[in-house]
């Protein structure tokens, strides 16, 4: 099956992101900074005073007092915990406002999207986004950033007091840094696109289980089990695949990091010994300096362990930026309609290219006619509904609305043009009032009585109560009441020109009979397009168009198509016995 996933963010992109995030909180980012900062000012202290006693000690200076030292240690142990405490604290909270504002944006972005690209890429990418993806951000935000800044704070203080004590008693710690760098640098070229990888791999597998579960019956009735099983192992097998290349990374990238720990500390003890020796450092110098250097040793051990979460974070961000890059797919002219009519002129359309679905076609949808179309499945019917209803824009030709084309006119303005219902309805979170006004946020009670009254749902919506929480965690809709919710939106939105795809399918079929002539009445006047398979929907309609092949192969009324004894008047006798 072919399946396009969302575009991804370049390096670029990621790293001009997070800076205008960071910088957007200037006060809360230098006082994180600040306490930082003050945190490893006083953890120099204590290498400071054990370096100085053991340099008392032994020039014979017998007479150092021990316990106000310790004293004195113990005091700048306990303000670098109070400062620390505050300093993370204070990071947290950057952290929390700053991952708060992209989970904002991120919606915003997904809400935008255009509907064609919504369908083509499937659910597995953007569920995959929405949840592994935002989880991993939220970790990386949550602690990486902060133990980053932790990090790079105190490890510069510790450098800068290694140069301070004595410059010769930096360089025995700078043996490490190629290793360290060369097996960092190695690392991080080649774990960006291996984490990329993972969450493509990890969305195929999303989109193919959640395919399974909700086409389970049509797997079962089709013996398909075998098939989509096998799917799921193949697609099992490349997230395992993605996952085991960047563990490989980090099975050759950790070892070199822990020996990159060990070489400083040994190196300092050792050379600083020799240094010693020839009379070039105290030992004030030498005690003082390695006790720097094992505890650089835990900045330096954060930043490279926090290192490989922020790239997770880094791939993450990339997928949730991407969502941004999609094209949008209208251009809006700043034409207007003049009038209703809604007309398709040589319309083709294909879901992949050099493979059209619809074949030239021709249709004028009259202002104020209830239009049927109908014909087997796989015809066309719903990607022409959606084509009509300005979800997709066509290949070649064009469809109009007043004279205006449907995908050069804004969202805002299209919506309150056309309209279009499939079978497939989402009741909110949220109040059985708030899922009605969704069509028309302005409306009052009576209003949302009204537009429930004309879907056949207020007998069953007044005992809930307009106050009653659906949705998830809310009290349970069957899938027929939440699609009676979805057309008293439409009633409630009252545009002009309604495309229904099977718009009351889940209902019972003598329910779903009274339910549309109620809605006839109701959009009287208004243009109605209905795709269906019960014919009764044909029968009442002013029109039907037979759509076979990607083609309208018959048009005209009921009377006037059985008459004809053509596909029509087949499917009609067939669908009457």
């Amino acid at each position: 099956m072919s399946r396009q996933i969302l575009p991804v963010a370049d390096k670029a992109q990621v790293r001009a992101y997070a800076r205008r995030l960071m910088v957007k909180y200037p006060k809360q980012l230098s006082l994180a900074l600040a306490l930082h900062g003050l945190a490893a000012l006083t953890g120099l202290a204590g290498p400071a005073l054990l370096g100085g006693l053991v340099q008392a000690v032994a020039d014979g200076e017998h007479d150092a007092n021990v316990d106000t030292i310790a004293l004195a240690i113990a005091g700048f142990v306990i303000a670098q915990g109070i400062l620390t405490r505050f300093a993370v604290y204070a990071s947290s909270r950057l952290g929390e406002k700053v991952l708060a504002e992209l989970r904002q944006e991120f919606v915003d972005r997904v809400l935008a999207l255009p509907l064609s690209t919504v369908e083509r890429a499937g659910s597995g990418d953007l569920i995959t986004r929405t949840s592994r993806d935002v989880d991993s951000l939220s970790r990386t935000v949550r602690h990486a950033v902060p133990e980053i800044l932790i990090a790079l704070v105190t490890g510069v203080f510790m450098i800068g007091a290694l140069f301070v004590i004595g410059p010769l008693m930096l360089l025995p710690s700078l043996l490490a840094a190629p290793l360290l760098w060369i097996s960092t640098r190695w690392y991080l070229n080649r774990s960006g696109p291996a984490y990329l990888r993972e969450g493509a791999a990890y969305a195929n597998l999303t989109e193919g289980l959640a395919q399974t579960v909700e086409g389970a019956r049509t797997v079962e009735a089709l013996g398909l089990a075998d098939r989509r099983r096998d799917r799921t192992d193949d697609d099992i097998r490349e997230s395992y695949a993605a996952e085991r290349y960047s563990l490989s990374l980090r099975t050759v990238w950790f070892p070199s990091v822990e020996m990159g720990y060990v070489i400083p500390v040994v190196a300092t003890l050792f050379i600083g010994g020799l240094f010693y020796t020839q009379g070039w450092v105290t030992l004030f110098q030498v005690t003082a300096g390695t006790l720097y250097v094992q505890q650089l040793v835990d900045p330096l051990d954060r930043l490279l362990s926090w290192i490989d979460e922020l790239q997770v974070g880094s791939a993450s961000m990339a997928r949730l930026l991407g969502v941004a890059n999609v094209p949008d797919d209208r251009a809006p002219s700043g034409a207007s309609p003049d009038g209703d009519a809604i007309r398709a002129e040589d319309v083709r359309y294909a879901y992949r290219e050099g493979h059209d679905v619809l074949h030239g076609i021709d249709l004028d949808v009259r202002p104020g006619e209830r239009l049927a179309m109908v014909g087997p499945s796989g015809a066309g019917k719903s990607t022409l509904g959606r084509l009509l209803a300005g979800i997709h824009g066509p290949r070649t030709g064009a469809v109009t609305v007043g004279g205006a084309s449907l995908i050069e006119l804004p969202l805002g303005e299209l919506r309150g043009q056309v309209a279009l219902v499939t079978q497939e309805h989402h009741v909110f979170k949220g109040t059985l009032r708030d899922n009605v006004l969704i069509g028309r946020p302005e409306a009052d009670d009576d209003a949302v009585r009204r537009a429930l009254e004309a879907v056949d749902a207020w007998e069953w919506a007044e005992k809930l109560g307009l106050d009653a929480e659906v949705g998830s965690g809310g009290v349970s809709v069957s899938p027929a009441q939440a699609q009676q919710l979805a057309l008293a939106r439409l009633v409630l939105a009252d545009p002009h020109t309604l495309v229904l795809d099977e718009a009351t399918s889940l209902i019972d079929p003598r329910q779903a009979r009274h339910l549309e002539r109620s809605l006839a009445a109701v959009l009287d006047g208004r243009t109605v397009i209905a795709i269906a398979h019960r014919l009764y929907t044909a029968h009442d309609a002013d029109r039907v168009a037979v759509v076979e092949d990607g083609r309208i192969s018959e048009l005209g009324s009921h009377e006037e198509l059985v008459e004809a004894g053509g596909p029509y008047a087949a499917l009609w006798e067939s669908w009457r016995r």
